[in-house]
């Protein structure tokens, strides 16, 4: 049964086969993701949020949908051992202050050993890079995009990430390898608590080599170091339908009708609550 999962996310992800565990094949597997699996919460919007089993994501990932970073990096990370990986998951945090440096435990991000070396892979920063990063300190440049990686001062070894590609520059985690029971209190706050983006506001992220694609609520925006940020407003539901399944590659045959009203009437409320804020 789980090898069928696996075999149908390899599919998503453009592999027919089962590719050798190289470092070749992981750049490729990572490029792949974060190009083909979007970074969404569609289903938290909905009130049914997914739990956090990795075979479970992977199955939800395999039918088209994808997950926030416990979702997708969890079943990556799952994927990657199937496939015969030195993997490792890792406690994080994503900041949108820039000098912060605090473990918050709202991340889950992954390191990889191969071919000799060691990664800094994330399919689940939505924003982050397109490749994986050799884990070592400096900046690591990918076509027009930069990334810095640093060691995390303070009493538990890790690595910071800095970005300047979307609204969480920093992404902090211990080097400590972490278990998946050590995300879950923290998932279901950010999956259910009011107070939590993900259930305030529609999200959903993909990226390319050259370019971020990022929806949040009725905006779609477009980040693009060489020609610089655009965004639109979506007007109608059938804008945004479109858009989640065109620009975001995310299958709606899961949504019912009942499904699509309830969500995109949530985000009529957020929008205009946004609105709001800025006009205040």
């Amino acid at each position: 049964m789980t090898s069928g999962i696996f075999a149908g996310y390899l599919r998503r992800l453009g592999f027919p086969e089962p590719p050798r565990p190289t470092a070749e094949a992981l750049f490729a597997l990572q490029r792949a993701h974060v190009e083909r699996v979007p970074y969404e919460n569609v289903d938290i919007q909905l009130g049914r949020a997914p739990g956090l089993d990795p075979v479970q994501s992977a199955r939800r990932i395999a039918e088209g949908r994808g997950g926030y970073c416990f979702h997708v990096n969890g079943a990556f990370a799952a994927l990657l051992e199937s496939l015969g990986y030195d993997v490792s998951r890792h406690v994080g945090g994503v900041h949108h202050d820039p000098d912060a440096r605090t473990v918050t435990g709202d991340h889950l991000a992954l390191t990889v050993r191969v071919d000799g070396a060691e990664y800094f892979v994330d399919t689940g920063l939505g924003d982050g890079p397109h490749d994986p990063l050799p884990l070592r300190a400096g900046t690591h440049r990918q076509g027009d995009f930069s990334y810095v990686l640093e060691p995390l001062e303070g009493p538990e070894p890790g690595w910071t990430f800095l970005t300047s590609y979307g609204p969480c520059p920093v992404t902090v985690f211990r080097s400590a390898p972490a278990a998946l029971a050590d995300f879950e209190a923290e998932h279901v706050r950010l999956s259910t608590s009011p107070e939590s983006g993900f259930v305030r506001t529609l999200v959903m992220i993909r990226r390319d080599a050259e370019s971020i694609d990022v929806l949040r609520g009725r905006v779609l925006g477009r980040i693009d170091p060489a020609k610089g940020p655009s965004e639109r407003e979506l007007n109608t539901p059938e804008e945004l339908y479109e858009v989640m399944a065109t620009v975001f590659g995310r299958t709606l045959d899961d949504l019912t009708p009942a499904d699509r009203a309830a969500l995109w009437e949530q985000v009529c409320r957020a929008h205009a609550t946004w609105l709001a804020a800025r006009a205040g």
